[in-house]
C-alpha cells in the first residue's frame, strides 16, 4: 500500500449466526484503517532550472528568491536541507531553509556591482534530512536544480578615484591659480559626466572654486600665518540629473610657505643699565622670531642702522650668530638728569628668498645704583620724594584729602535740601485743636457755661489770618471791612456773621469750609426736641396695629408703637 496514493480504507465486516446458514441473523460495522507515513520519497524539484534577478543596489543579506523541492512525506519524513553545490555565483550567495514552508531562500552574500558581472548561475542540491534504511534502494534521496541569477541596473552615486586627496599650493598666489584636481566617475553603464561642487558648509569664506573638470582654483590670496590648512569637501553628482544620488571626498589643502614676514622681536624690549656702569659691559641679550617656517633652521643677522651706526656711542651690538645678539654699553656716560631713557633700534634681517628686513626698538632705561651696580630705582620719582615721603605716604595723603572733600560736598548739599515746609505750623492755631466740653450747657440762652473768647481767633484779633496750604507772601487785613465785637463779647450771633464776612472776603483763605458739631441742641428752644424716640409719647392718629402682622421682621417696632394702646387696653 502507498500512503500517498491512498491514506484511508473503509471496511464493513459482517457477522451471521448459525454458521452462515439461511434464516440465521447477521450484524455489521464499519472499520476505518489509516496508514502511517515513512520515508519512502525523495525530495524533487518541479523544475530543473530557476531564474533570479537581483538589483546591485542590494546590500548583503537582501533576499533574492525562493524554490522549493516537493516531498509528499509527512513531517520530518518530508524535512528538506538545501545546499549550494557549485557555480560562479556559490561565494556571492547563500541559501537557507525555511522550516515552515520547506523552502530554499536565495540571499545577498556580497554586493554585486553590474558594470563588472551581469549574470551568475550555481547548482542547488535538495535533500531529506532523515532516511529510512527500509528504502535506500529506492534511490538518493535527494534533488539538484540550476539557479540563474540576473543583476539588475541601479543608479549609483559617482565614484572618486581616491578616498581622499591632499593638494598644495604657495600663499599670497593670485586668485584662479590652480590648486589640484579631484576626479569621480559614474559607475553605471550610461557613464554620465560628473558635475563638481564645494561644500560651502567647509569653506565659509569661500577661498576655493571648482571647475567642473573638477579643478580647483582659488579666489583670493591666501595666508600661511592666517591659516596653514584648509579641509573642504567635494561633492560629485550625474551632471543630466539633478536628483541623482551624489558622493563627497574630503580634501585636505596644505599652504606653503613664502618668506613674507619680516624678523620681529618676540614681544617689546626693555632693558637696565646703570649710570655709573663701565665701558663694553654686556647688560642685555635680544632674540627674535618669524611668522614664517622657520623649520629649515632660518637664520637672523642683527645690525645697527648705518646712520647710527659708527656715530652711537651711548650703546653697541654684537650679533653671535644663534639668532641672538648682545648689547653692550659704549663709551660715553650716562646721565639719569640728562637723559633717562634711551631707544636704540636694531635691524634684523633674515635669510629668505627674497630676504626681509625690519627694525625694532629696544627701550633702555638709565638707573640709579650702588657701588657695586645693584639697581636701586629706575622710576622717574620727584624730588620732593627725597624728602622721605614714600609713594604709598603720599598715595594715603591724597585719600584722605579726597575723603574729606567728599564730606564736605555732602554737608552743603544736605543743608541745601533742607527747605522751610509748604505749611506754617502755629501752636496757637485754634483750628487744630480739640477742646472737650463736658458740660453740655443751657442752650442757646446760656452764656455763662462757656467763654465765647475761646472761639475767636487770636490771629484774627490782630488782624493776621494765615493761610494753611501755601506759604503766604503777604500779610492781608480784612478787619477793615467791618466793626469788629471785643474779645470778650458775648454776642454770637455778630461773631458769626463777622466771621463769615471775613472768609467771603478773604483771597488767602483756602477754598474749602470748616464744619462746627454742635452735638447738643440745648433747652428752651422754640423748635423742640427732633427726637424720634420720644415720639411714642406723644398722641398720634395712626394705628400701628398692622405692625403686629407683618412678622418677626417687624415684631421690634410693633412693640414699640404698639405698648401704648396695648397697656390702655389691660387696664
Amino acid at each position: 500500500m502507498d500512503r500517498e496514493a491512498k491514506e484511508q480504507y473503509h471496511v464493513v465486516i459482517q457477522a451471521k449466526d448459525m454458521g452462515g446458514h439461511l434464516g440465521g441473523l447477521s450484524g455489521t460495522t464499519k472499520v476505518t484503517i489509516t496508514l502511517t507515513d515513512v520515508n519512502d520519497n525523495p525530495p524533487k524539484f518541479p523544475q530543473s532550472s530557476y531564474p533570479m534577478s537581483v538589483s546591485e543596489a542590494a546590500v548583503p543579506g537582501d533576499e533574492v528568491g525562493r524554490l522549493k523541492a516537493k516531498d509528499p512525506d509527512l513531517q520530518e519524513n518530508g524535512q528538506i536541507k538545501y545546499r549550494i553545490l557549485d557555480g560562479d555565483g556559490a561565494d556571492v550567495f547563500e541559501i537557507t531553509t525555511d522550516y515552515i514552508t520547506q523552502e530554499g531562500v536565495v540571499k545577498l552574500k556580497k554586493t554585486v556591482d553590474y558594470e563588472t558581472k551581469k549574470f551568475y548561475s550555481m547548482k542547488v542540491e535538495a535533500a531529506n534530512v532523515h532516511l529510512d534504511s527500509r528504502f535506500l534502494s529506492r534511490g538518493p534521496f535527494k534533488d539538484t536544480a540550476t539557479v540563474k541569477i540576473s543583476i539588475e541596473d541601479a543608479d549609483e552615486p559617482p565614484i572618486f578615484l581616491q578616498p581622499s586627496y591632499t593638494l598644495e599650493v604657495y600663499e599670497n598666489a593670485p586668485p584662479d591659480t590652480t590648486v589640484g584636481r579631484v576626479h569621480a566617475k559614474d559607475p553605471d553603464a550610461a557613464n554620465t559626466q560628473i558635475r563638481y561642487i564645494i561644500d560651502r558648509h567647509t569653506d565659509l569664506e569661500r577661498y576655493f572654486n571648482i571647475q567642473d573638470d573638477g579643478i580647483i582654483i582659488t579666489t583670493k590670496p591666501l595666508d600661511r600665518e592666517e591659516i596653514a590648512w584648509h579641509n573642504i569637501s567635494v561633492i560629485a553628482t550625474e551632471a543630466s540629473n539633478i536628483h541623482s544620488l551624489s558622493n563627497s571626498v574630503p580634501v585636505t589643502i596644505k599652504v606653503l610657505d613664502r618668506n613674507d614676514n619680516a624678523p620681529e622681536f618676540p614681544r617689546p624690549y626693555e632693558a637696565s643699565v646703570c649710570e655709573n656702569a663701565k665701558e663694553n659691559k654686556k647688560f642685555f641679550t635680544v632674540t627674535a622670531v618669524d611668522k614664517d617656517d622657520t623649520a629649515n633652521g632660518r637664520l637672523f643677522i642683527f645690525s645697527l642702522p648705518k646712520e647710527i651706526s659708527h656715530s652711537h656711542a651711548n650703546f653697541t651690538l654684537r650679533d653671535k650668530r644663534d639668532n641672538t645678539a648682545d648689547i653692550y654699553t659704549g663709551r660715553a656716560a650716562f646721565s639719569r638728569q640728562k637723559q633717562k631713557l634711551h631707544l636704540f633700534p636694531i635691524v634684523i634681517n633674515d635669510d629668505g628668498s627674497p630676504p626681509m628686513i625690519s627694525t625694532n626698538t629696544l627701550t633702555i632705561r638709565i638707573c640709579s645704583c650702588s657701588s657695586d651696580e645693584t639697581i636701586l630705582s629706575c622710576n622717574d620719582e620727584p624730588l620732593s620724594l627725597n624728602a622721605g615721603l614714600s609713594t604709598g605716604a603720599l598715595i594715603a595723603i591724597l585719600a584722605c584729602i579726597v575723603i574729606l572733600l567728599v564730606i564736605v560736598v555732602l554737608f552743603v548739599a544736605l543743608r541745601r535740601e533742607n527747605k522751610e515746609p509748604l505749611i506754617v505750623f502755629e501752636e496757637e492755631d485754634i483750628r487744630e485743636n480739640i477742646i472737650t466740653y463736658d458740660d453740655e450747657g443751657g442752650g442757646e440762652e446760656d452764656t455763662e457755661a462757656f467763654d465765647i473768647a475761646t472761639l475767636q481767633n487770636p490771629d484774627g484779633i490782630n488782624g493776621f489770618i494765615p493761610r494753611k496750604d501755601i506759604k503766604p507772601e503777604y500779610q492781608y487785613s480784612p478787619r477793615d471791612l467791618g466793626i469788629r465785637p471785643a474779645p470778650n463779647s458775648v454776642d454770637v450771633d455778630d461773631f458769626i456773621n463777622t466771621r463769615i464776612h471775613e472768609a467771603d472776603n478773604d483771597p488767602t483763605a483756602p477754598p474749602y469750609d470748616s464744619i462746627q458739631i454742635y452735638g447738643y441742641e440745648g433747652r428752651g428752644s422754640v423748635a423742640g426736641s427732633l427726637s424720634s424716640l420720644e415720639s411714642v409719647s406723644t398722641d398720634s392718629d395712626l394705628d400701628y396695629d398692622y405692625l403686629q402682622n407683618w412678622g418677626p421682621r417687624f415684631k421690634k417696632l410693633a412693640d414699640l408703637y404698639g405698648s401704648k394702646d396695648t397697656c390702655e387696653d389691660d387696664s
